[in-house]
């Protein structure tokens, strides 16, 4: 009973957020803009299903195949960096394509976007790659430390 509800409330704060977002639309957008924010969603809708959940299903079905050899949080940690990367993605790609198309102004869009991102995914690997040998260092080589006196 106690996850249905946790559900029912999880699903409430989602709609409430949901109906915050269309009234903040409503009163800041110009009629104009609306077209602009549906390609705009359109758009996310179409990477995330085509480029982000599959990539992220292909690492799971990778690391299934790989069996017992990759443990299911190392999995779990890069299909968590590949989520963020991609909501990233989905964040900073309007700005580093108008980047590219280039403004009326130069104070617009000041900062080289791009770099950032760029930036950014390594960060994220590094610290999925840190993550990942954490794990692997402390939890897996306590297994391997217990094992031995556990079969004896």
């Amino acid at each position: 009973m106690a996850i249905r509800r946790i559900r029912i409330a999880l699903v409430l704060f989602g709609l409430a957020f949901l109906g915050l977002g269309a009234y903040v639309a409503w009163i800041w957008l110009s009629h104009k803009q609306y077209a602009r924010v549906i390609e705009w969603l359109i758009g996310a809708l179409i990477v995330h299903d085509g480029i982000i959940a599959p990539a992220v299903f292909l690492v799971t079905l990778l690391g299934r195949r790989l069996g017992a050899r990759v443990p299911a949080v190392v999995i779990a940690l890069v299909e968590g960096a590949l989520a963020v990367g991609g909501i990233f993605t989905l964040l900073f790609l309007p700005e580093v394509l108008k980047k590219l198309i280039g403004t009326a102004s130069s104070s617009i869009l000041p900062q080289n976007y791009a770099l950032h991102l760029g930036v950014f995914y390594v960060v994220l690997g590094l610290l999925t790659a840190a993550a990942i040998l954490f794990y692997v260092r402390v939890f897996v080589r306590r297994q391997n430390l217990r094992e031995p006196a556990d079969q004896a």
